[in-house]
């Protein structure tokens, strides 16, 4: 069993850490807030700083919002990297830029330590049910020894390429899910406009070739209008601008992802930054003047 660092410990990272404790890994915990009761009461170790963190652990993950959240965990006051020595493993499986991804492994090589960016997709079902996708950068040797750990909270785990590359496979997941979310929220604003039952034109359209998660999950979401967060429009926005950032650097277009962003951003300007990202169909009902279904 292993010494295990876990710094983030908020709607993702509470479940992933909770499953390391329950395999019997000893969990050194840190979080800008009090660590979660329930994580201590099975046996975690809260720790004062990050660097307390990284003093007693092997290896290190990190799971917080955003990329200057990610820098400070590492190399703030009190950070990881303080605490680092030789040997040791340091994974972030926040969902943040690669270019700054590949600084921070940089550093963090430096250090004589290995780094891994290992962001996630699944949201809080996901973290809850130990079902996360993971997609990894950095070298196979690091990845092979954090793979049991990663057993623990995923189920579909691949080390993609080099340090940075795990972070670029996660925008091109968010791009795909914000797509999808807008194809399902036309398809059913479209089909409820016309007068069809919403629920059963999604029941008929998940046994053809339409049929997908984002049908299943969020399509329900839509018809029962339960926006309370999986995860939030805010963060997806987050990892959209990251997209549509990294296409400007390269000079390329990404129209249909800035569409989407867009329509997000007219959830946020209607007060709903923290719905979860199922309601960006609320956008589209605003221009229809019609809503899917009833609201509650």
């Amino acid at each position: 069993m292993a010494n295990v660092g876990f710094v983030g410990l908020g709607i993702m990272g509470a479940p992933m850490a909770g499953h390391l404790i329950d395999a019997g890994h000893t969990l050194y915990l840190y979080d800008v807030r009090p660590v979660p009761a329930e994580l201590t009461g099975k046996g975690g170790v809260a720790c004062a700083s990050g660097t307390e963190v990284a003093k007693n652990a092997d290896i290190i993950i990190t799971m917080v919002p955003d990329t200057p959240h990610v820098a400070a965990a590492l190399f703030g006051e009190n950070g990881i990297a303080a605490g680092l020595s030789a040997g040791k493993i340091v994974v972030d499986m926040s969902s943040i830029a690669p270019v700054e991804t590949k600084e921070f492994a940089k550093k963090i090589n430096d250090l004589g330590c290995d780094y891994l960016d290992a962001p996630v997709s699944g949201g809080e079902v996901g973290a809850k049910a130990a079902s996360l996708t993971i997609m990894v950068g950095g070298p196979e040797a690091a990845f092979e020894t954090v793979k049991p750990l990663f057993e623990k909270m995923g189920k579909n785990i691949t080390l993609v390429g080099g340090n940075g590359d795990g972070q670029t496979t996660k925008v091109a997941n968010q791009i795909i899910v914000a797509l999808n979310i807008l194809a399902v929220g036309e398809a059913l604003l479209f089909a409820s406009k016309a007068g069809a039952d919403p629920a059963k034109v999604r029941q008929a359209l998940m046994g053809g070739f339409a049929n997908s998660r984002i049908l299943e999950v969020h399509g329900e979401r839509m018809i029962n209008r339960t926006f309370n967060p999986g995860f939030r429009i805010e963060l997806h926005q987050k990892d959209l601008n990251l997209a549509l950032n990294g296409a400007r650097q390269m000079q390329m277009a990404l129209p249909s992802t800035a569409l989407a962003q867009q329509l997000f951003s007219t959830c946020a300007a209607n007060g709903g930054s923290a719905w979860d990202h199922s309601a960006l169909v609320k956008a589209l009902e605003l221009m229809a003047n019609h809503t899917v279904a009833p609201d509650a």
